[in-house]
């Protein structure tokens, strides 16, 4: 809600395509945007009478006037009318009137989605490049999941900085609840009533259910339709590997045919193919000839197809659980729950040499650095990865993520080099950006009181001292 608040702020406001995943709330977030405008105006494209003034209207004027008419809205007050057009892929054509709201109607604020949106992506149709604004709807985040379920005491201990240590274990057992459900909005709507998680089975079935009934609406032959059907399945099942288009989930089908379904899963937001990166410093560019992690939409929709929920239940750290695979997915998707970007995503390390391997969860760009993020328990001394990466990084900065306690230490890899680590509960994962701020400046002020520093100082004001002494004696005689 805060990022279409700011969009709605802008002087130069562009219309907005909200773009995402099916069911996670696109629909229901401008529901609740619009009710803060004088006048809301709401179209279902779906629903005929809403779809009648895009097909007999071409001209922008005419259609804002039967648009205000028929929702009994006065057109007297544009500046303060919010209008949603839903479910706009039912009429391409009206993609390609939002240029003209940006051009004729500004003061105007105009929304479109649809629930498949994407569909039109591939086809040849006119998008009016540089006339509108994207941005993306991702599942609910952890501090939008507290707030569903009106934990607000924790919310606001979750929103202090730095996290006071008592907050700890309340935040880490609703953040294994949470790890649990996942975020796509109506499981979470329906836990916050009923705090049954036995009840919520059907709903899972239904929404992985809609997403393989999608696909004959993206495919173009039923060979299409059959791969796109397998390659939804094996994805929610190898969430955080690394997997190859060969024989993609133990498939007989070849690199090119998963690879094309892969791609147009990754348009409709369902997954996301995580591609490695070997550099330690910018610019960041993955490496597409190697092998991708996988990512899905939700890690709810993950636990559920995987039959691993009941695992989760009663751990006191996430990264027992499945060798660490649900945390590292889970953080990763909180990481991406504040990009709004549609091209935003997310990265991680590799080095594959004869001699040794390492990998480190994410890369995060902070102030020109990449910063690795490792999400693993255990002493620092396990963190080989991550040592290997700041044993080349050109700055002393690493994030652990972890259940245990918000504090900053020093680690040594092996090679000697001293690093600056900052060790952040799992659920702040997405509060990294402030953290990252947080952590900066209290390395500075530590550096500052440094005695090393001090003793340093003296050292020099002494040999001054000295020359001053010598060039005195020497002018006397």
């Amino acid at each position: 809600m805060e990022e279409l608040q700011k969009w709605r702020l802008q002087k130069s406001r562009k219309p907005l395509v909200l773009r995402g995943a099916r069911q996670v709330g696109k629909t229901t977030a401008v529901n609740i945007f619009g009710a803060s405008f004088k006048q809301y105006i709401y179209l279902n494209l779906e629903l005929p009478a809403d779809r009648k003034p895009f097909e007999e209207f071409t001209d922008l004027e005419t259609l804002v006037q039967t648009l205000f008419f028929f929702k009994n809205k006065q057109v007297s007050e544009k500046a303060h009318t919010l209008i949603f057009i839903d479910e706009i892929q039912e009429i391409p054509e009206a993609l390609n009137l939002m240029r003209y709201f940006y051009e004729l109607e500004p003061k105007i604020a105009v929304i479109a989605a649809g629930s498949m949106l994407e569909t039109v992506f591939n086809k040849h149709i006119n998008f009016p490049v540089g006339r509108v604004e994207y941005k993306v709807l991702r599942p609910v985040s952890f501090s939008e999941f507290l707030s569903a379920i009106n934990e607000t005491v924790a919310l606001e201990e979750f929103n202090k900085m730095p996290l006071n240590n008592y907050a700890l274990d309340k935040l880490l057992k609703l953040f294994h609840t949470y790890a649990i459900i996942g975020g796509m909005p109506e499981i979470v709507n329906q836990y916050s009533v009923n705090r049954d998680l036995t009840g919520l089975a059907p709903i899972y079935d239904s929404l992985l259910n809609s997403y393989l009934e999608d696909v004959e609406k993206y495919a173009d032959s039923d060979a299409e339709i059959k791969q796109l059907r397998h390659a939804i399945r094996a994805s929610f099942l190898l969430a955080t590997k690394r997997i190859k288009f060969e024989g993609f989930g133990n498939s007989s089908y070849r690199s090119r045919e998963m690879g094309e379904a892969l791609r147009i899963l990754e348009k409709t937001f369902l997954i996301q193919l995580i591609y490695p990166a070997t550099d330690i410093k910018l610019p960041l560019i993955p490496n597409i000839k190697k092998s991708p992690r996988m990512q899905v939409l939700d890690t709810g929709l993950y636990n559920y197809n995987a039959g691993i929920q009941k695992e989760i239940i009663g751990t006191q750290d996430l990264n027992e659980i499945q060798q660490g695979a649900i945390i590292e997915h889970l953080t990763g998707q909180e990481i991406l729950s504040t990009q709004y970007n549609a091209l935003s995503h997310l990265d991680f390390w590799t080095r594959e040499k004869n001699t040794s391997s390492a990998e480190v969860d994410y890369l995060y760009t902070y102030e020109g650095k990449l910063i690795p993020v490792e999400v693993k328990s255990g002493a620092q001394g396990k963190l080989k990865s991550l040592h290997l990466f700041m044993e080349e990084a050109p700055h002393k900065m690493a994030i652990r993520l972890y259940a245990g306690q918000l504090k900053i230490t020093q680690s040594t890899t092996p090679a000697g080099k001293t690093y600056h680590l900052l060790n952040l509960p799992y659920f702040l994962a997405s509060k990294i950006e402030s953290y990252l701020n947080w952590f900066e400046k209290k390395i500075m002020v530590k550096k500052e009181k440094s005695p090393v520093t001090k003793k340093k100082t003296v050292k020099k004001t002494v040999v001054k001292k000295t020359v001053v002494k010598k060039k005195v004696i020497k002018k006397q005689k």
